[in-house]
C-alpha cells in the first residue's frame, strides 16, 4: 500500500495517478505522465497544472519551458541505491527554479528522506514497512552536520562545516 506524506503528516486525499498502461486517473483524480506524454500533450493546448513524472535516465532540462504548466514532477527512485534522482530534483529547485511540489516515487526508505528534503523534494510517496512506521511516529532521522549547499536551506547557518561563521 502506498501512502503520500509530507512534512505536516499524511496525506488523505491526494489526487495524483503515475499513468501507465495498466493504470489511468480516473474522474476525480490527476494524471502524472511521462516526460514524452507531457511534452506530446504540452505541444496540443495551453493547459496548466500537469504533473510529470522523471525517470532516472530522463533529461530534466527538457521541460525548462514548460515548468510553469506543471504541479508536480514525480522523480522517480526505482532502486535504494539510484541516486540520480537526487540530482533531477536538485537540478529543479536549485538551477531551473520550479516552485511546484517535487516528489519521491519507487523505493522511499526512512533512512534516505532527510536528504531528500535537502534536495528540494516536498512529499514521498512511500510503500516501505519501516518507512511508513516511522513516519507515522514521526521519528524522522536527523542529520547534524552538512558539508555542502543544497536546494533547501538549513536554518542553522551553523550546521554547514564549510560555512565559517564569525
Amino acid at each position: 500500500m502506498t501512502k503520500i506524506w509530507n512534512e505536516t503528516g499524511f496525506v488523505t486525499d491526494d489526487p495524483w495517478v503515475i499513468e501507465s498502461e495498466e493504470s489511468k486517473a480516473g474522474s476525480n483524480e490527476k494524471a502524472i505522465l511521462g516526460i514524452d506524454d507531457f511534452l506530446a500533450k504540452v505541444s496540443e493546448g495551453d493547459e496548466q497544472g500537469f504533473g510529470v513524472l522523471v525517470n532516472p535516465a530522463d533529461d530534466v532540462r527538457r521541460l525548462v519551458d514548460h515548468l510553469d504548466r506543471i504541479a508536480l514532477v514525480a522523480v522517480s527512485f526505482p532502486a535504494f541505491n539510484d541516486g540520480r534522482a537526487f540530482s533531477h530534483a536538485s537540478l529543479l529547485r536549485s538551477r531551473l527554479g520550479f516552485k511546484g511540489e517535487v516528489r519521491a516515487v519507487g523505493d522511499v526508505l526512512i533512512d534516505q528522506i532527510p536528504l531528500m528534503l535537502r534536495c528540494g523534494i516536498d512529499s514521498f510517496a512511500v510503500t516501505n514497512a519501516t518507512a511508513l512506521k516511522r513516519l507515522s511516529e514521526n521519528r524522522l532521522p536527523g542529520i547534524d552536520n552538512h558539508y555542502q549547499p543544497t536546494a533547501r536551506p538549513s536554518a542553522d547557518a551553523k550546521s554547514y562545516s564549510w560555512r565559517r561563521v564569525g
